[in-house]
Formats: C-alpha cells, structure tokens, sequence
C-alpha cells in the first residue's frame, strides 16, 4: 500500500474516517505509534488548523494537541479572539514518529516525504468533509504538505494563500516553537508573531461573517 487513499469511501463520514483510520497500515510509523490520532472538533467546524504529527501526551491520549503545543495554541485563540469551539484540530501525519527517550517523555522525529504523502489522503479527506472557510498550517511539514515543497513558511508566514480546493490558506510557525525559545525576551517576541498570524486568520472568519 502506497498511501492510505485505498482505504477512504468517496461517501465516508467523519466517524466513519475516524474508524477506517484506525486500522491503517499504510506506512511504518503504525509500529511506533501507539495508536492513530485523527483529528477533532466539529463536522461543520469553519476553520480546520493542521500540525505535523501529535506528540507524546497525544499519541498515549488519542487527541490532537492536548500538549503542551496545544495550550500554547488555545492561548493564541483566546488573544485573538477564535471561537474555539469552532475549530476543527488534525496532523498531517497520524502517528507519532520518535526515536529516543528523554526522561519518561520520547523525543519526536520530523516524518519523510513517503510517510507524509501516505498520509496525507486522511487530510484531504477530512477537509473535504469538513469544508471549513479557512485553513490554518502550524510548521513547516504541514505547510508544504498543501501548498507544495518551494513553500517557506520562515518567508511566507501569515499570507492569505489558496489552499485545497481553492480554500483560504494562512500558514505559520508551530507553536512548540514559542515554547522552544531560550529566553523569556525570545518568548514574548515569538508569541507575539504567532499572535500576529492567527490575527489574519481571525480577520478571515469575522469578513465571512460580514
């Protein structure tokens, strides 16, 4: 199996997605992971946000961003004002890829190129199911999964881009990246930035309800 693409119905709902893709084997990270983590939120969410992978607290809870990352992106949501309750939360990748202990948490590893594009079908999937108004990509992995391998998100952050099926794209760090910063000044500046993108795409939804 080349990517998960044989696995989805053309008429397969979200739950029934959620279920199918419990089950998929369709590359190796299947072995390492402890479970699949599908994404979260409502059928008619308008905004669908897309990580890379969840992390260690996601892969043993079964939920995306329940980590750190995600009270970090919460955070952002309530300074901007988005409805929480209105977002849609997937990875581009279903399974946590690690390769090394630190302590009691495992250290994750960027997935490659074959294990994103046989993933990525679960993606394309739900977003079609969804069909948000607008579609948020956390990090670069995410990032060029959509909207293709010359995307540079360093350089492209917070542009309003046409994503799939035309959709209304903004790309920008992942926010475990504010909580990698060194310093508390570091910190501010880049909580401050990712704030800043997440202010477009809240722009985008309140010109929707306009």
């Amino acid at each position: 199996m080349e990517t998960a693409a044989e696995l989805i119905p053309e008429d397969a709902d979200l739950g029934t997605l959620r279920r199918l893709a419990a089950g998929c084997t369709a590359c190796d990270l299947h072995e390492t992971g402890t479970q699949t983590v599908f994404g979260e939120g409502p059928a008619d969410a308008r905004l669908v946000v897309v990580g890379e992978q969840p992390g260690d607290q996601e892969d043993l809870e079964g939920e995306p961003f329940v980590g750190p990352a995600g009270a970090e992106l919460d955070r952002g949501f309530e300074a901007v004002g988005i409805d929480r309750s209105l977002v849609y939360v997937t990875n581009t990748v279903k399974h946590f890829k690690w390769s090394e202990r630190r302590g009691k948490r495992r250290i994750h590893e960027k997935p490659n190129a074959i294990e994103i594009r046989s993933c990525l079908p679960w993606l394309q999937a739900e977003v079609a199911r969804v069909e948000p108004e607008v579609v948020l990509l956390l990090g670069a992995t995410a990032a060029k999964a959509v909207l293709g391998s010359g995307f540079r998100v360093t350089k492209q952050r917070g542009e309003v881009l046409e994503g799939v099926d035309g959709r209304p794209t903004v790309a920008t760090l992942h926010p475990s990246s504010v909580l990698r910063s060194r310093s508390d000044e570091q910190r501010h500046a880049a909580r401050a930035a990712f704030h800043a993108d997440l202010e477009v795409v809240a722009g985008l939804l309140q010109g929707e309800e306009g």
